[in-house]
């Protein structure tokens, strides 16, 4: 006989509470694991029957749901502001835990779009093309705040050039300020 065991997991930087309830709905075990792939490995390893699993979607939901997806029958990623059981009152991890595992026993576990690996990796690209044009955008707006500061013309791609860098710290007055422009307020009071 195939028994099938509910998992509930609670997903931390340094430790994972695991919870597993046995097909009649018990508590088999409440396990805290290193957050670390061989630990997930020799956890789900270890375990007989029909496994399935659920945890919250976060930081680590993709990376240990494809760790975890080839060593059970199955992996069920949730979005937490779905289920309103968990985290009602001054509740502990490990009640969060059991009731996901108890919420996916019932069938009651919502789950959320993770995609596969290529998917992810499309999504780790645009996010991280996203970050870039942020993080240029106000290190351009900084600068344009520089030259306005002075009443310097910043309009235009030139301030930015590596071609045109020369030319345009030329225009600043305070040789100092060229070099450390975030020192701005030291240099005005001499």
């Amino acid at each position: 006989m195939n028994r099938v065991k509910d998992v509930g997991m609670d997903v931390h930087k340094e430790i994972t509470v695991i919870v597993v309830l046995h097909e009649a709905g018990h508590l088999e075990s409440r396990s805290p694991v290193k957050t670390k792939a061989e630990h997930f490995r020799d956890f789900f390893r270890g375990l007989s029957g029909r496994v399935k699993v659920a945890l919250e979607e976060g930081t680590h939901s993709a990376w240990l749901s494809q760790l975890i997806k080839p060593l059970v029958a199955e992996v069920t990623v949730c979005d937490p502001r779905h289920h309103t059981l968990i985290g009602e009152g001054n509740q502990s991890d490990e009640d969060d835990t059991e009731t996901l595992a108890r919420l996916l026993r019932m069938g009651e576990v919502k789950a959320v779009y993770q995609g596969d690996c290529e998917q992810q990796k499309l999504k780790e690209l645009c996010r991280a093309s996203e970050n870039w044009v942020e993080d240029t955008t106000r290190a351009q707006n900084r600068l344009n705040a520089i030259y306005r500061g002075r009443g310097l013309d910043g309009s235009g791609t030139e301030i930015y050039r590596p071609d045109q860098r020369a030319d345009s710290l030329a225009k600043l007055s305070d040789e100092a300020l060229a070099f450390a422009p975030s020192r701005c307020s030291t240099n005005s009071n001499r």
